[in-house]
């Protein structure tokens, strides 16, 4: 158990967070996911928020630059593929 009151505060903000990322991981994956199995219409429609959501998961550290960069090139080059 922590003994400083900063300490006992650093571990509500870091569960607060945690939580905050995996939810948003979560959603965004589910969003891929949803448009990977999507038609043609609906796929366009749900690419820039999904390419949204990769980037701010890349800007808040919760995935790797490199990551989202990889990921929004794959479902470009699906969707376009459709």
């Amino acid at each position: 158990m922590a003994n400083h009151k900063s300490a006992l505060k650093r571990i509500r903000n870091s569960e607060t967070k945690r939580l905050r990322n995996r939810y948003q991981h979560k959603t965004t994956r589910n969003a891929i996911k949803k448009l990977r199995e999507a038609d043609k219409k609906e796929a366009e429609t749900l690419f820039p928020t999904v390419i949204s959501m990769l980037d701010k998961l890349a800007k808040n550290n919760v995935i790797h630059k490199n990551k989202a960069a990889n990921l929004k090139s794959q479902l470009a080059k699906y969707v376009a593929t459709l």
